[in-house]
């Protein structure tokens, strides 16, 4: 990667903005907050991050107008945690609706052992994808929640992992992906995912075809 793309952050209040950040830059980004529509003018890329809720985290979208440039990005955009679970239609957490950028619903944990689900877990890695490049299947990333998406197309799912039960960690549709683990707080195997979604954004790797579901 010869060039720093310029990455947008997505401030929606409810996301541990500096730690990913920090984790972009380290991987060879320049990192932008975004707080509003015009902060995305010229951005290679987006990063949607979350804590907390989703019921929260649309209603910083909504009060920061962010909310249309969301469902329609025109660059690749990384959704982490409740990033990745307000791309789905609705939410059983707040009862509300999502930004349905991804067919489906997201649903609270079944036969858990713990809720949340928190700490590291191997992931499986169920179908090729370029956020993934170098990662060995069953390399473990850390995760905090009690939700998880329901993909309406299973081929969007291109990682799982289990607790309990199988969980979705990762989905991909056309240049729209997201990641139920951080990783920014996966150590290594985290950091080369950014880079992985860097080298997407520059070109460097393909971004797989296909209509957002």
């Amino acid at each position: 990667m010869t060039t720093r793309p310029l990455i947008g952050v997505v401030d929606h209040g409810a996301g541990n903005l500096v730690s990913i950040g920090q984790a972009l830059e380290a991987v060879g980004a320049t990192v932008r907050l975004v707080e509003g529509p015009g902060d995305l003018a010229g951005t290679d890329g987006i990063v949607l991050p979350g804590v907390g809720h989703t019921g929260a985290a649309m209603a910083g979208l909504r009060a920061a107008g962010l909310v249309e440039a969301m469902r329609a990005p025109t660059v690749p955009l990384l959704g982490i945690c409740v990033g990745l679970q307000v791309l789905f239609d609705h939410s059983d957490e707040d009862g509300g609706a999502c930004l349905g950028v991804i067919a489906g619903g997201v649903t609270r944990l079944v036969d858990a052992p713990t809720l949340p689900h928190m700490g590291w877990n191997q992931l499986d890695l169920v179908a090729d994808d370029p956020l993934f490049e170098g990662i060995t299947d069953g390399s473990p990333f850390y995760f905090v929640h009690s939700y998880a998406p329901s993909p309406t197309d299973p081929s969007v799912v291109v990682a799982t992992a289990t607790h309990g039960r199988p969980l979705v960690a990762a989905v991909r549709s056309g240049a729209v992906v997201g990641t139920q683990f951080h990783p920014e707080r996966s150590g290594a195997d985290g950091l080369r995912v950014l880079g992985n979604f860097l080298r997407v954004v520059v070109g460097d790797l393909p971004v797989p075809t296909g209509a957002v579901a």
